[in-house]
């Protein structure tokens, strides 16, 4: 029986993304749609999407609708377009006043006032279209106020009498902390006894801690990091709140788009391959190293690194790996990312420093993503923590055994290669420290040197299937547990 669904994000492919939220907002309405099941998906009308080549239709009763959170009045209307390559509808919140920043995230003082009214404006188009969903599935602190939005504001519709929130926490280290001032322009005021009394008390209301405390289900987007977010360690400071609610909370691998990251119909990359055909591997190694101007070497490995700079990404640990191995070794190393300067000045001294061995491409281009996935021949993935994480994924399918750090959904993800039983598709180390890279690095490249067994470890990774179209039966399973019960 097809499901109703309400998808309430800050992002989604490829209209608004910055990591992956995105993708997963994307791919699981996508996968959910084709099942069958009923899914409307709500975000803002950013400023940049007026440049996007999308047909945005008006919906004509939804034009210039009045609403007020607290003393402030907006006016918005709503957009609608297919989400490409689905039967999915995706409304769009035009609201100028709100939504006139270049950037998805603004950063400035009116951030709270941004989401509230988006989560606000997809529950009223739902009343307005009398359309009732069985599930409201919100996204990170953005969107969280919808469980108690539920219980309250809106508690007196029938229309949401049998409706079910599910929230998905994708990065905990952003959980939308702002003063109680503002409680009254999130229509929350007069519901002060519902919120965190201690966050009330120091003066603060966080709209990820209210959601984790109202939403039916708790869902992560990995099953080791719904273990690790009730240790102190990784659960910035809501683990005491996520263990209490632990029987609500699961793990739930990310899917991948295998129509956008597959070496076999890649339109990026030059030469296309597969688990039968690697020929093209090799040749996007050469065609990369070319491109960029690194000599091509006979044997020597290329390392990739595509990853924004920041330290949950583990590239301190970089800092006293990297300079030994390319002195020591012949190897290529290629990174494409920003973010911290530590971090980029680091990258640019490496290049500086190691010529014809190392080259750095400062900022984010789809294009070079692909090519480094497909061209190289290790991913590096060293994490603090991750969520879930994609890029190791994308690495299996193309051929491209990834070092990671055992952590998050690199656990999931990533088997340790077996050299004996020729089982696993990468390396891993446990301890975050420059030791534990260095042995799972080591690792990897005396690896490399058994051409037979490398092969057979490609293959392992790239018949492992992390596609939507597996990974959404979770998300069902879930939602008809809650409409049971």
């Amino acid at each position: 029986m097809p499901i109703r669904i309400c998808q309430i994000a800050a992002e989604v492919t490829p209209f608004a993304k910055t990591g992956g939220l995105g993708d997963v907002a994307a791919g699981l309405s996508r996968a959910l749609g084709k099942q069958g099941h009923d899914v409307r998906v709500f975000l803002p009308f950013y400023a940049r999407l007026a440049k996007l080549d999308f047909q945005f239709v008006a919906v004509d009763f939804l034009r210039e609708v009045e609403i007020h959170l607290g003393p402030r009045k907006f006016t918005y209307s709503v957009f609608t377009t297919r989400l490409p390559e689905s039967p999915v509808d995706v409304y769009f919140v035009h609201c100028p006043a709100l939504y006139h920043h270049d950037s998805i995230y603004s950063g400035e003082w009116d951030e709270y006032l941004r989401f509230a009214l988006l989560t606000r404006v997809a529950l009223e188009s739902c009343q307005r279209m009398g359309w009732a969903p069985d599930i409201v599935h919100v996204h990170d602190w953005h969107t969280a106020l919808a469980p108690i939005y539920l219980r309250t504001i809106y508690a007196w519709d029938r229309l949401f009498a049998k409706t079910r929130t599910a929230l998905t926490l994708h990065n905990l280290g952003y959980q939308g902390v702002f003063s109680t001032q503002i409680l009254d322009e999130i229509g929350l005021a007069g519901h002060a006894e519902m919120l965190y009394n201690e966050d009330l008390a120091a003066g603060r209301v966080s709209f990820l801690k209210t959601g984790l405390l109202y939403a039916d289900a708790l869902t992560t987007v990995s099953r080791t990091y719904a273990r690790e977010i009730q240790t102190p360690e990784h659960g910035f400071g809501l683990d005491p709140l996520l263990r209490a609610r632990a029987d609500h909370l699961s793990g739930i691998v990310n899917g991948v788009d295998y129509g956008e990251w597959s070496p076999e119909s890649d339109p990026y990359i030059p030469h296309k391959y597969s688990a039968e055909r690697l020929e093209g591997k090799e040749a996007t190694k050469r065609a990369l190293l070319e491109k960029i101007g690194l000599p091509v070497p006979r044997q020597a490995p290329v390392l990739g690194l595509v990853s924004r700079l920041t330290s949950q990404k583990g590239l301190d640990l970089l800092f006293d790996t990297l300079p030994e191995f390319l002195y020591h070794r012949d190897l290529r190393f290629i990174a494409l990312g920003s973010g911290e300067e530590r971090y980029e000045s680091f990258l640019s001294w490496l290049q500086v420093t190691f010529p014809g061995k190392v080259w750095y491409f400062r900022g984010y281009s789809e294009e070079l993503a692909h090519w480094i996935e497909a061209g190289a021949d290790i991913f590096l993935m060293p994490s603090r923590y991750e969520p879930c994480g994609l890029n190791q994924m994308y690495s299996l399918r193309y051929g491209t055994p990834p070092v990671v750090r055992r952590t998050g959904g690199l656990a999931d993800t990533v088997e340790q290669w077996n050299p004996v039983t020729r089982t696993g598709t990468g390396f891993s180390f446990h301890h975050f420290a420059p030791e534990g890279l260095r042995w799972a690095l080591d690792f990897a490249l005396t690896a490399y040197r058994d051409a037979p067994a490398w092969k057979q470890l490609m293959l392992n990774g790239m018949a492992k299937d992390f596609s939507w179209a597996r990974q959404v039966r979770p998300y069902e399973e879930l939602y008809r547990q809650l409409l049971a019960g």
